[in-house]
């Protein structure tokens, strides 16, 4: 029996590693997980999940490099944005980057 579960378990690691030369998008959990933590700690400035500006800007369509957005929600922004780095782990802050960029411009 233990050697079924092993197997099982080198079976799993095996099938679920990534493939290095191909670009990795996030699993839909994770994806639903950024969205949540997005529509709960960023919804309340940028309006409609980032597809409409309110207090803050629409993110959708944005034209700022991924490592600009990540600092930008690391670091904040004083004055205007509070800073998530130490709320949120590195994966949470690729998650959102990852969310933001999935959000689709709809030229409104």
């Amino acid at each position: 029996m233990a050697h079924l579960v092993v197997a099982i378990a080198i079976a799993l690691v095996v099938v679920s590693a990534p493939d290095p030369g191909r670009a990795q998008s996030p699993p839909s959990d994770q994806t639903a997980a950024a969205e949540q933590l997005f529509v709960n700690t960023c919804g309340f400035c940028h309006q409609a999940g980032g597809r409409v500006a309110g207090r803050g800007p629409k993110l959708a369509g944005t034209e700022r490099p991924d490592d600009y957005l990540l600092n930008r929600i690391r670091l904040g922004k004083e004055g205007a944005m509070p800073a998530y780095g130490r709320a949120f782990s590195d994966s949470q802050l690729r998650a959102l980057v990852a969310y933001i960029r999935s959000l689709k411009d709809d030229g409104k």
